[in-house]
């Protein structure tokens, strides 16, 4: 497969880029190396080879989702610049 200069200008377009010349000179030439790059990956004998879901074999721990030392809603509020009996106010960000 190899990347024309359509094929840029289209996925510019699609990504609302403008490139001037130079810029699409040089993302084809980038684009048409990643190509080359996967071509060369696709030569590789995996015939075997498990698929790759983790980078190691280390598994997480997962705890106990127990709720421990939390705050009560007063306490919550306490250092809030300004909040209302059961809300903080923040400024309007949305009209």
């Amino acid at each position: 497969m190899i990347i024309d200069k359509e094929s840029i200008e289209k996925i510019a377009h699609l990504s609302r880029l403008e490139l001037d010349e130079t810029s699409e000179e040089k993302m084809l030439k980038s684009m048409n190396e990643i190509v080359e790059w996967v071509a060369k990956l696709e030569e590789v004998d995996t015939e075997g080879v498990a698929p790759l879901t983790h980078m190691t074999d280390e598994q997480s721990v997962w705890r106990e989702d127990i709720a421990k030392h939390t705050l009560s809603h007063e306490d919550g509020l306490k250092n809030a610049p300004k909040h209302d009996k059961d809300f903080f106010k923040v400024p309007k960000v949305l009209d």
